[in-house]
């Protein structure tokens, strides 16, 4: 208790200049930043919930008391139990078989374990780790609540990770500029990703078909009515989710 009660001290005291460095060779103590740090550690639900806990401990911690993501809120800028965990993690530094243990553990009730392991690992892994580990989640359609400066907002897992992959700051924390997948297959470290909805060309063409199908169906054969005008013809809720993620498909891979 004593060593674990040193190292927290060190952790924060030196800014964690003798200890290790994470695994893509920041400094797990400075990679949020300082203000953010301070209040983090001056916060009621740090002190009162993060202190002496260990990765076990997490677990119960984001059941129990994080319901959302967000990083501060508020004009105070009040840190979410959310980031005060993230931190807490920076502070434990988790190995790769603890993360795996977070991220697929299933159902809602740990949806929030799980955005806080692909959090941690976008602030800690290195570029490869980072779009191998969180990928997978980008199916993931579980709803998570988002609370921000201004106010609380729906948002979803798919999403959240995409923020990960693709902005330079989440949860009022600057992400460590990664280098473009493109750039990464090009040097053979990854392979080209797969969706499972399939290649833009391949959505293009199912949307086609069907807006052709429905055509045909709304007009006997897709031609004109009687009247001499053109009838509309709605789009159906399929082709309405395949351009959906069309469009979130262009978004992630044109970036």
């Amino acid at each position: 208790m004593a060593s674990r009660r040193s190292r927290r001290r060190r952790f924060l005291d030196e800014r964690g200049t003798s200890g290790p460095l994470a695994p893509n060779g920041l400094n797990p103590a400075t990679i949020m930043e300082k203000a953010v740090r301070e209040r983090i550690v001056d916060s009621y639900f740090y002190k009162e919930q993060c202190f002496g806990i260990n990765e076990a401990d997490i677990v119960d911690r984001v059941v129990e008391h994080v319901d959302f993501i967000g990083g501060v809120t508020g004009t105070v800028q009040k840190p979410t139990p959310f980031l005060c965990l993230a931190f807490k993690l920076l502070q434990l530094a988790p190995g790769d078989d603890v993360l795996d243990e977070y991220l697929h553990h299933g159902g809602d009730k740990f949806k929030y374990l799980r955005a806080l392991a692909v959090f941690y690992i976008r602030l800690t892994r290195p570029d490869k780790d980072v779009y191998t580990k969180l990928e997978p989640f980008l199916e993931d359609r579980r709803k998570l609540r988002r609370k921000g400066k201004n106010g609380t907002s729906l948002t979803y897992m798919d999403e959240f990770v995409d923020d990960l992959l693709t902005k330079d700051r989440v949860c009022s924390t600057s992400l460590w500029k990664m280098r473009r997948r493109d750039i990464l297959e090009d040097l053979d470290i990854l392979e080209p990703r797969v969706s499972p909805l399939g290649t833009l060309e391949d959505l293009l063409e199912e949307e086609d078909e069907d807006a052709m199908q429905n055509g045909d169906d709304a007009n006997g054969h897709g031609h004109d009515d009687d009247s001499g005008s053109v009838r509309s013809v709605p789009r159906s809720r399929a082709c309405v989710r395949v351009f959906r993620n069309r469009i979130f498909i262009r978004r992630y891979t044109l970036e």
